[in-house]
Formats: structure tokens, sequence, C-alpha cells
């Protein structure tokens, strides 16, 4: 019935998660999600948001939060792999350009959902308004085009009617076509795009938790979040954002991502404190900081969150550029399954996969909602005290001074 309350409401984060992670993004076309942070941030009187040069989105707290000590930055992007429609080469013929890294098995035959965006009439200017999506299957791979995108051509379906595929123009977002999101009965939540909208996400509701600690007069660190743009094709946003100085020199910098799990990383064991890449090592000072809070967390009584500490040796993540561009930098990350929406994975690299069973499918990514809800925990803990030296230093110094005297035996 109208106005009826679902038969199991989610809390507000894991509404939000569905929300974000089911918006259409791609590389340098993440403008809805854009628009989202906008409103998200509008509502909230006490916070701004301000874009660099680049587009990418500071959102940061109008009256300095903190002591005056370093500020924690909290980053996400903003992209997912996904379609942007070059060309309308029929009224039911289009050519489309992948940003990302997706498999070539996967695109054989694909269903895909191009999203037009609402357009003023006398303008041409982009409105918000949601347009209906189309539905297309991949019929070739044409060509790699001058920015180094595979090219691929796809066919409307027969029933679109004209009026609607007359709307598509260059430029739109086309995804995979994708069930809607849902959270099973095993707290998996089954979604478009968990990375990294779901870490955006969590950002956001850790903001929200900090922002009620300071309504309560409970102390926190000089929080702010930075959201970029273009991770998938390069890091392009991040890169940026390090050229342009939107990170300031003295920010601890914690990057969020959403990483392939592997068995030593399990989906449900809580957030990933991740020490590097299979490019860089992270700042040890800083991952030890975020180790301790997660220590912390992880010890409470009342509700023990657990984690994981891991090198995430099959990917790379901003962090890394972070790091290189001389900032102190570590990484957060929820365990991810089906990578870049590629079901079987694993058998597909290792060339077992059944091709009896079809080209490989492209299918919803997930993580379980314990460790999204267990990341909110812990960026909340992080932004509520982070200590700025490293703890290691000061176990070490209370190991030192309980044996120092061993050392005067002879």
């Amino acid at each position: 019935m109208p106005g009826q309350a679902p038969a199991h409401p989610h809390p507000p984060s894991l509404d939000l998660l569905l929300t974000l992670t089911q918006l259409p993004t791609a590389s340098g076309r993440e403008w809805r999600v854009i628009d989202f942070l906008h409103a998200w941030t509008a509502a909230r009187p006490d916070l701004s948001i301000t874009p660099d040069a680049a587009g990418n989105l500071t959102i940061a707290p109008k009256q300095q939060w903190g002591s005056g000590g370093p500020p924690i930055l909290i980053t996400a992007h903003l992209d997912h792999p996904a379609f942007v429609v070059e060309r309308i080469i029929a009224p039911t013929i289009l050519e489309l350009a992948f940003r990302g890294g997706v498999l070539d098995p996967y695109f054989d035959h694909a269903r895909i959902t191009i999203h037009p965006a609402t357009r003023d009439r006398a303008t041409g200017r982009r409105g918000s308004e949601p347009q209906p999506v189309l539905l297309a299957t991949l019929t070739q791979k044409t060509q790699t085009g001058p920015s180094g995108f595979n090219h691929y051509l796809a066919e409307l379906d027969p029933s679109t009617p004209d009026d609607l595929a007359a709307s598509i123009r260059p430029g739109d977002v086309a995804t995979w076509s994708l069930p809607p999101a849902e959270i099973d009965a095993h707290g998996l939540v089954h979604t478009h795009a968990c990375d990294d909208l779901a870490a955006a996400a969590a950002a956001l509701c850790a903001l929200d938790e900090l922002r009620a600690r300071r309504a309560a007069d409970l102390p926190t660190e000089d929080v702010r979040l930075l959201f970029t743009r273009a991770e998938e094709i390069g890091f392009t946003g991040a890169l940026a954002a390090c050229k342009l100085g939107t990170i300031p020199k003295n920010a601890r910098v914690i990057a969020l991502e959403n990483s392939r799990s592997f068995p030593d990383s399990p989906i449900g064991s809580g957030p990933i404190v991740r020490v590097g890449d299979r490019m860089s090592i992270f700042d040890p000072r800083l991952t030890a900081a975020c180790a301790k809070r997660a220590e912390d967390i992880a010890a409470s009584p009342s509700a023990p969150i657990p984690w994981q500490r891991k090198l995430m040796a099959g990917g790379a993540c901003e962090a890394t550029v972070f790091c290189a561009y001389g900032h102190q930098a570590t990484c957060l990350c929820l365990p991810l399954g089906n990578y870049h929406n590629m079901a079987d994975l694993q058998a597909v690299q290792d060339k077992t996969y059944d091709a009896a069973k079809g080209p490989p499918q492209i299918a919803r990514e997930f993580i379980h909602k314990d460790d999204y809800l267990g990341l909110i925990a812990l960026l909340t803990a992080i932004g509520a005290k982070l200590p700025e030296n490293a703890p290691i230093s000061e176990r070490l110094e209370s190991l030192y001074t309980k044996h120092a005297a061993i050392l005067d035996e002879r």
C-alpha cells in the first residue's frame, strides 16, 4: 500500500549505502554522485562543500574542528568502471567507450543500461530529474580510441520507443544491466558499485557520527572528506588533487577502498587496515595509529568490532599516489566480492572457467553489511582521536624500560 513502511526497514546508514551505490557513474561522468553530495551537504548547514579545479570535492565543517593539530582527510573516489556514449551511429546503434578495468570475456553480448540525462529544451543544460533508462546489448568490439579506451557497438532493444532512443546524447553514461540492490539473509549487500561508493557512503555516515559527538560536546579531531574523480582510469583525480594543492601539507590522509577479497582477507571478518598495495607500502606511523584505533574498538566490551590488517598485493589504490607526492597516507578498505562486477573472476583468470556455461557473467558487487558498519565505527573512532605518535614506538620504549637492566649483565 502507498505510504506503508517496508517490512524490514534498514537503518539510515544502510539506506544511504543502497542509494549511493546504485547511482550511475563513470570516470569523468560522476555528476550524479556529485549532485548527491551537494544535496547531502546542503541538508547540513554546518558543513561546506568545495570543488577544486579538477572537480574533486572537499566536505568540511564551516567552523574547523579539533585543537589545531594536523587535519585528518578521509578520501574516496566517485567513479566505477562503466561506459560513456561516444557516437549515435543509427537510431538504434550506439558506439560506447568503456572507462575502467574489466576482462574482455565479460563483454561478449553483455546487456547494458543507458542512462540519458534530462536536458532543458531551451538551453540544452543537464537536469537532475531521473530519465527512463534504455536497455541494449553489446554486439562487437570496434577499436581502441585515442584516449586508450576500448570501444564497443551496442544495439538498443527493439521495443525501445523512438522518443527515448532520440534522447540519448554523446557523454551519457551506460552501466551493466543488473538487478536492484538488496541485502540478503546472510548480511551480504549485493549492489551495483561498491567500489568505491560504499566507501564514500561510510565516510559520509562517519562524518554524521562525528557531528553528533560535537553536538554532545565531545572532542573530535579536525576531520574533512575528500572525494576524487576518475580513479578507475589511473588515479587521475587524486593526482590532480596532489598537483593542485587540494590536500593540506600536514594532513593525515586515510584513503578508503573496496578491495578484492581473497582467502586471507575474507568478507565478513571486518574492515581492513591496509598496510600497502602492489605498488608501495603506506606510511607506517599512520597505519599503526589506525590499527591502534581498530584494536580499541575490537576490545570494546559492549560491541566489539572485528578488523583485519593486510597487505593487499593484488591491486593499487590512491594511498600510493598520496604517499608518492609526499603526504602521510594509509588505506582502510572493505573486502569485496565480484570485483568490478566480474563473477567467477578467479576461474576466468586461471582459465578454468567452464565455457559450456556460456560467456562469463557480469554480476553485482557485494560486501558484508557488518564490514561496512565496522568501517563507519572505525572511521568515527579515528575522527574522535587519532594519536600523532606511532603506538609501536611507545610499546617499544615500554619494552626497553622494562628490560634495559638486563643489558648490564655480563
